[in-house]
């Protein structure tokens, strides 16, 4: 593989003349926003901490993502209720005109819903009627695209003082005026230009800050190196910024990092950035002045570990739940979840605060279902853990040790010594969709995979003939859904491991909403909601209405009695959903909104409606009486009879199979053959045919607008015309097969 090219930033010249134009640009935005044609527009986005912390006063209101500052996901409305929800029907939708993926909720303060789009874009409707306010869409540099292992996603938006706060792929943050969607103020938010770093995750605010992260840990060699970073909520200069894994060389650190860097490999190769990105949700307590969240996985997931159970290899402050002061953004407390992580097991999973009588003692708490398959119970003031138990199959692990750490099964854990099936997958016993906590019923709602992954290590395993996976550090990922084939992987990257079959001959791949209990720590009751694909079935919301309501990816949303788990009502959509619905209440009555939109980590459409319908971005809204069917999206158009391609098949078997290799290693991810997806199949692509259309595209980034970034860093012009060989093969290999299965339909 070529050496990486590292990416530097414009001269020093040029930054403090755009710093320059920047500030001056800042303040005429915010003398020019203040009003809207004379009148004042403070009505907008009328929202601080006060009334986030006293949200209960306002039920009807939806003005954070968890809708509280605690993040449960729980509404205290109760006009629609497990009594009438059988009467709830559409009442409008609001299509965006893009066709990602949509992962955030809603916010609805005073009458506005405010939502993210893809690239950080922002909609601001009328949310009785669905009528738009305004849109915000930002200038992206689309090279960043190529970084994101979950698409061009937003998860999230923050309102406050007026303003709106969201982040775009590149990861600049912008303050918009919440009347009019003007910017006020925007900031580069990394800490340096370098490549691998791309934004998606939701802005928390403070009374003082707007605070962010990033992405990237899968990224490279190694992995960007974490950290979250606080501005002014006034004038957008960085306050604070706090790093999760340490760096090499570093000098004078933090006490934190300090500590961390004794859990790392000294000699560890230092242009690894060694991952801990914070893309998931954050929650703030301003009573305690903490931030919190979770910090995603160490990178590279396949680094030298410690099998003893010493910390050597723990790599701090990864795969941790960490607690910072909001005021300075030092350390509280940290509690790692999965110490020496090298299965990607991150903790980004949503968080949720509450209040909780233990052994008769009202404790303050964090709850977190994380990937892993432990369901933890922590005092947020101190950070030691009350309880961690299994809510899902696990093999990795057989249970805690009296510090709460988790004891590993080696024998089934180790994919280095030879490839291993390991529970959970990657994907996670519980992903990034929101889970949500009911006070009345004390359940926690889960959007839960039951399944495992094949982990092997392509630079160890005997027969492999590739020795990288772009953004999987070289390990395969491989789950029992429907289009796994044996021959296929074995063929890559050597013998494998069976899944075997379980015995009540369930799916070896399932999705299911599961109801907890987090003081007895156990499963009250579950339902299935997916099968055999590797899909995200929407978040949770509960409400005073006895409900939990949820989206589904093959375009379900579904009503279901909270307490026993009853589906009362179900409403076909034709959108896949992964995004966790809200609710809020206008002039007396309470509405139900959800975003739709397939996208993120999977980009074809297996297991979901984008299958037969086309992926509408779009956000659609519920009511009591409303319309008995939901408008479904135009029907996919089945693709055109294939033609016999132009270039004559390869006949050179090497140079096809140097390009299946390349293929596999860095196009796969995104771009799937003979199937529909949101990326195209290029075996109906004309730009195959070219090698100058691929070198103007692979090498020189002509599509990087759309988000088809470069990769000069690691393709050759040679190597473009292996994966030119193998791709004509592939159309030549499916124009035969279609013109087999039509001689054989007119024969019958």
């Amino acid at each position: 593989m070529e050496r990486k090219r590292v990416r530097r930033g414009p001269p020093l010249a040029v930054r403090l003349s755009r710093l320059i134009a920047g500030v001056f640009l800042s303040v005429v935005l915010v003398v020019q926003g203040a009003e809207t044609n004379g009148k004042s527009t403070a009505k907008y986005g009328d929202v601080d901490i006060a009334r986030l912390r006293n949200a209960d006063r306002n039920p009807e209101q939806w003005a954070a993502m968890g809708r509280t500052l605690n993040g449960t996901y729980y509404s205290p409305l109760s006009q629609i209720n497990n009594s009438n929800v059988g009467k709830l029907g559409f009442v409008w939708q609001f299509k965006t005109g893009t066709y990602r993926g949509m992962d955030a909720t809603p916010l609805f303060v005073d009458g506005v819903l405010y939502f993210p789009g893809i690239w950080g874009s922002v909609y601001a409707l009328d949310a009785a009627t669905g009528k738009e306010n305004w849109r915000f869409t930002p200038k992206n540099d689309g090279q960043f695209a190529k970084w994101a292992a979950s698409d061009v996603v937003t998860r999230g938006i923050a309102v406050l003082s007026g303003r709106v706060f969201t982040i775009s792929t590149d990861c600049h943050l912008f303050s918009l005026n919440a009347a009019n969607g003007q910017t006020v103020w925007q900031t580069d938010t990394l800490a340096e230009y370098a490549p691998g770093y791309v934004c998606e995750g939701p802005p928390i605010v403070t009374d003082r800050y707007v605070i962010v992260g990033n992405a990237g840990g899968d990224n490279l060699e190694g992995g960007v190196r974490g950290y979250i970073s606080a501005f002014d909520l006034k004038s957008g200069h960085l306050a604070w910024r706090f790093f999760t894994v340490p760096k090499t060389g570093e000098r004078n650190p933090p006490r934190a990092l300090v500590a961390a860097a004794r859990t790392w490999d000294p000699t560890r190769d230092p242009k690894f950035g060694g991952g801990g990105t914070v893309w998931g949700q954050m929650v703030y307590d301003p009573d305690l002045d903490l931030v919190y969240f979770g910090t995603g996985n160490a990178a590279p997931y396949n680094a030298p570990r410690d099998w003893s159970g010493r910390q050597a290899s723990d790599r701090l402050y990864a795969a941790s739940i960490v607690a910072v002061h909001a005021s300075s953004g030092k350390m509280a407390w940290y509690y790692q979840t999965t110490p020496g992580d090298v299965w990607d097991f991150d903790a980004a999973a949503n968080l949720v605060l509450a209040s909780l009588r233990i052994s008769g003692v009202e404790r303050q708490v964090l709850m977190q279902a994380n990937k892993n398959g432990f369901f933890y119970l922590i005092d947020r003031r101190t950070g030691r853990p009350i309880s961690a138990a299994p809510f899902a199959y696990m093999n990795w692990a057989s249970g805690m040790d009296s510090g709460f750490r988790p004891i590993v099964n080696r024998a089934a854990a180790d994919y280095k010594s030879a490839p291993k099936i390991v529970y959970p997958s990657v994907l996670g016993a519980h992903s990034w969709p929101p889970m949500s906590y009911d006070p009345q019923t004390g359940l926690v709602y889960i959007p839960s995979l039951e399944t495992g992954a094949i982990l092997a290590d392509v630079t160890k395993n005997s027969g492999s003939r590739i020795n990288w996976l772009d953004q999987q550090f070289g390990v395969t990922e491989i789950v029992p859904d429907k289009t796994l084939s044996y021959d296929f992987w074995e063929s890559l990257v050597g013998k494998l491991p069976r899944f075997e079959a379980p015995a009540s001959k369930r799916s070896l791949l399932r999705g299911l909403l599961r109801a907890w209990d987090p003081l007895t720590r156990r499963v009250v009751w579950e339902q299935q909601t997916s099968a055999n694909y590797a899909v995200l079935d929407g978040g949770t919301m509960t409400t005073a209405g006895g409900l939990v309501l949820a989206g589904r990816e093959d375009g379900a949303v579904v009503a279901y009695d909270a307490k026993t788990g009853s589906i009362l009502k179900t409403i076909q959509t034709g959108s896949a959903i992964m995004a966790a619905p809200m609710t809020f209440g206008v002039s007396g009555k309470q509405y139900i909104s959800v975003l739709c939109g397939h996208g993120g980590m999977f980009l074809n459409f297996l297991g979901t409606a984008a299958w037969d319908y086309i992926n509408e971005d779009r956000i659609l809204t519920f009511a009591i009486d409303g319309a008995p069917e939901t408008p479904t999206p135009p029907r996919r158009t089945p693709p055109a009879f294939r033609v016999e391609p132009p270039l004559a098949r390869n006949e050179y078997p090497e140079l096809v199979e140097a390009g299946r290799r390349l293929f596999i290693t860095h196009c796969a991810r995104c771009h799937t053959l003979n199937t529909p997806a949101i990326s195209s199949d290029l075996t109906r692509s004309s730009a195959i045919y070219s090698i100058e259309t691929l070198d103007a595209i692979l090498l020189r980034g002509a599509l990087s607008s759309a988000g088809m970034g470069k990769f000069d860093e690691v393709l050759t012009e040679r190597d473009l015309h292996s994966i030119q060989a193998y791709l004509v093969n592939e159309t030549w290999d499916a124009f035969q097969e279609e013109r087999g299965k039509s001689t054989m339909t007119r024969e019958n």
